[in-house]
């Protein structure tokens, strides 16, 4: 009996320390609950007890960052995280704007419902990526819901991140429950779709299996070439573009393949350790931005953190992670790829990005507007929200 109590001690204190959220039915809308983001306070002693006690594996002399994620600037980036970030404040502003629980299909999904101001806003769902969340778009909210040519922004979290459920799934499934969400749970009858990265995927897959409702996609990326090109097909800029990305693959590409093959071997550690977490994200932002700009590049340090915050209070890095793998044994069972669409795409490439020609793009998908943005990286969304907001507007707007 001494046992089971410590059991049962021990299960109810695990619980206590798992991020959770308030819920409460609303009738407005279909299957759907009011949300916020309420993190224990167990939670915030735990992991600052856990940045205290890293165990610094020690770098080589001078590496900087040519090793992986630098251990002299991580090691400042956890001190600041301990003494000067706070999170309640960035919780309340998480909850600043209305979020819900959906259940689409018997999946639990998390998204931000914020209406436009103006007299005929336009239905517009966002697509976050990996190693970001949500909260990529935070700073685009106040931009899109103003003015006559609004937006009513519907931005959710992926099944496996964030707040939605732990359930990895591949790009396509999202599509479809992101057609769910927005028909059915909604009531749109039509809308149009953005996203980039992992969102890229997703909208992509939106645009072709559902051309009857989905009005217009835009793009950040488009893809890359897997080396299973045929070279007599590509343009001479296309075969730079695929030279290129050969090369970064071998440089940078690491983390993709790890999360497509062994996904929870690597869960284990950054579950369990918040540096070792933050370490694994800032290795990936480095490869778009050099180390002195990579946390502009992410929207400023606070920014980073939350994003990082929102992994670790939700344990959901090995779910994230898991997805590469669900596309891959899509990619790998010989599932016939989706048609290239006639819906009308924006694509807006970034300086910081890799730099795709417009031919490559419209292998892909019906491509009616092609920029080329003055400034700004993979996470444009949080580094230059006004033109990525401006843009977004523009063209969407345009479309008749």
């Amino acid at each position: 009996m001494k046992t089971l109590r410590i059991l049962l001690i021990t299960s109810l204190v695990m619980r206590s320390m798992i991020a959770f959220s308030q819920t409460k039915k609303i009738s407005s809308m279909k299957n759907m609950e009011v949300f916020k983001v309420s993190v224990s306070q167990q939670v915030l002693d735990d992991l600052k007890s856990r940045l205290q006690n890293t165990r610094w594996p020690g770098e080589a002399e001078g590496s900087g960052w040519h090793f992986g994620t630098s251990e002299v600037y991580l090691k400042e980036l956890v001190q600041y995280w301990l003494t000067s970030y706070d999170w309640r404040k960035h919780e309340a502003e998480l909850n600043k704007y209305p979020q819900y629980i959906a259940d689409v299909n018997g999946v639990k999904i998390h998204f931000q419902y914020i209406k436009g101001k103006g007299n005929n806003s336009k239905p517009l769902i966002l697509t976050h990526g990996w190693p970001d969340s949500y909260y990529r778009f935070h700073k685009l909210i106040p931009l899109l819901t103003e003015g006559e040519q609004s937006f009513d922004l519907v931005i959710p979290s992926i099944p496996g991140f964030g707040f939605s459920g732990k359930t990895a799934v591949t790009s396509e499934a999202v599509a479809d429950l992101w057609k769910e969400l927005m028909t059915n749970n909604l009531g749109y009858a039509k809308f149009y779709a953005a996203g980039g990265d992992v969102g890229m995927n997703v909208t992509k897959a939106l645009a072709s299996k559902y051309p009857d409702v989905v009005a217009g996609v835009h793009f950040t990326d488009v893809g890359y070439p897997m080396g299973q090109e045929d070279p007599a097909t590509m343009s001479e800029a296309e075969q730079q573009f695929a030279q290129f990305v050969q090369q970064w693959w071998y440089s940078e590409g690491a983390y993709a393949m790890v999360h497509a093959t062994k996904p929870q071997s690597l869960a284990y550690g950054l579950n369990d350790s918040p540096t070792g977490l933050a370490a694994w994200i800032l290795s990936f932002g480095n490869a778009g931005a050099a180390p002195e700009i990579l946390e502009v590049a992410f929207g400023g340090r606070d920014a980073l953190l939350t994003n990082i915050m929102i992994y670790w209070t939700t344990q959901t890095i090995a779910t994230s992670m898991r997805m590469y793998k669900a596309d891959a044994i899509a990619q790998w069972s010989g599932a016939q790829p989706l048609q290239k669409s006639n819906v009308p795409a924006g694509v807006a490439l970034f300086p910081r990005e890799a730099q795709f020609p417009k031919e490559w793009a419209e292998r892909f998908v019906n491509v009616v507007s092609f920029r080329k943005m003055e400034e700004g990286g993979h996470f444009a969304a949080l580094e230059v929200p006004d033109a990525f907001a401006s843009e977004l507007r523009s063209f969407f707007y345009s479309i008749r």
